[in-house]
């Protein structure tokens, strides 16, 4: 018997919220855009209420410099929505690892307000948090207020995305496409070459983490003829479909989830979403669970494939900032990068390009004033560029610069040595 639901309008819905408190806002596909573009117009009744959250799509409207005075953005990672915001000072970021942010959320940062997006409920009056379960799950868990953007075109999720609309202060009914982001479409040849050299390294039954970005989906293009692949990863895109499809992932070599993809989101077009949805190979897991290092490392052959803004030739890795200009954030890339380390028989791999698309080099002598450090040069193991792969773990720095020099464009090449014989006097 399906139980009766209650819809309010979305103004009176988000009257709970009052000035000063801490709002939290659920991510990536599943950002409740709606119910952000009702709350604008709340603006003139607030003042100082603090939004939290980690990557957001769309436009999320309260970024905007009119609503600074009613709205704060404190965020912890900086995605395209926010990152002017951030970078002209009308918003903040909090350096902190993916996988801790349950933590504060239940020990430093009391979130007053959660807004969520969800399917509509079942006969049992549960909805899903979609496709984005992450750190939401325990955002509702701990919120004093929970409100509900109930959308249709949400996907039903396995794992630990149900939510109970008891569990609800309030439910706005608002039909609407989920964000969309293609990377398959934005592969070029230098990321499939790349794609190609990293899909040489990883052997069948291993167990794969990808990152957000083309490089990973250009790996995925690239292992059509592997056997026996598992995924456990924070994120997941289009590219593993066709792989699911062909039984290259099956997940039936891994030690913990067999037969199961454990993510913690999901983003890519609606045909990711309409084969997630209700699918029960896929779990979606609280993010703390998913990005615990000694959760990955029990899974056998870990292969970690992750991206870099730039590399310094000892090994120290920038993925959140382009010198003082917050790009991104850290996100997962140590959690996995240290849990493949420890995985039997795994590969943390930094992936990226030689060169931006501007020619500007990303093997560079040091990294650029005021970048932020995500992979220690002590975590680092695997570098892949077009050029070849660097192996760095165990190596001195005068090793390491040789073998990033290797791998760098052939034009920065006599730059970097000449760099090197500077810093460390001999290098030939």
């Amino acid at each position: 018997m399906k139980l009766p639901v209650t819809y309010l309008a979305a103004a009176d819905a988000l009257s709970v919220i009052k000035s000063g408190q801490r709002v939290f806002v659920q991510g990536s596909a599943q950002t409740p855009l709606y119910l952000l573009r009702e709350l604008a117009k709340k603006s003139g009744d607030l003042r100082d209420v603090e939004l939290t959250f980690i990557s957001v799509q769309g436009d999320i409207e309260l970024d905007k410099p009119q609503y600074a005075d009613a709205f704060h953005i404190n965020c912890m990672f900086v995605s395209e929505s926010v990152r002017k915001a951030v970078n002209e000072g009308r918003a903040d970021f909090i350096p902190v690892f993916l996988s801790d942010i349950p933590d504060l959320f239940r020990k430093e940062i009391k979130i007053d307000v959660a807004l969520v997006q969800v399917s509509p409920p079942d006969e049992h009056g549960y909805c899903s948090l979609g496709v984005s379960v992450d750190i939401a799950r325990t955002a509702v868990n701990t919120a004093t207020h929970i409100i509900a953007q109930v959308n249709p075109r949400v996907p039903r999720t396995h794992g630990d995305s149900l939510v109970h609309t008891k569990r609800f202060t309030s439910m706005v009914f608002h039909e609407e496409e989920l964000p969309q982001v293609d990377y398959g479409a934005k592969v070029g040849e230098v990321e499939l070459k790349i794609g190609r050299l990293i899909a040489g390294m990883i052997e069948d039954g291993s167990t794969l983490q990808m990152g957000i970005g083309t490089i990973p989906d250009a790996v995925l293009k690239s292992l059509h003829h592997h056997k026996n692949l598992g995924v456990h990863t924070e994120m997941c895109s289009d590219g593993i479909i066709d792989l699911f499809e062909s039984d290259v992932i099956n997940n039936s070599k891994k030690r913990i989830h067999p037969s199961k993809t454990v993510t913690g989101f999901a983003v890519g077009t609606r045909r990711l979403y309409d084969y997630v949805d209700n699918n029960p190979a896929f779990a979606f897991l609280d993010i703390d669970y998913v990005n615990d290092p000694h959760v990955i490392r029990r899974n056998p052959k870990v292969v970690a494939i992750n991206s870099a803004i730039e590399v310094d030739i000892t090994g120290q890795v920038c993925a959140d900032s382009i010198g003082c200009i917050q790009y991104s954030g850290i996100g997962g890339q140590m959690d996995f990068m240290r849990g493949a380390a420890l995985s039997e028989g795994g590969k943390p791999i930094i992936a990226l390009t030689s060169r931006t698309a501007k020619g500007v080099n990303r093997i560079v002598p040091f990294l650029k004033p005021g970048a932020g450090v995500v992979t220690t040069r002590g975590h680092i193991h695997y570098v892949v560029t077009e050029y070849g792969m660097a192996y760095l773990f165990g190596k001195n720095l005068r090793q390491r610069a040789r073998a990033l020099i290797e791998i760098a464009h052939p034009n920065d090449r006599e730059m970097l040595e000449k760099t090197c014989l500077e810093r460390f006097n001999v290098f030939k």
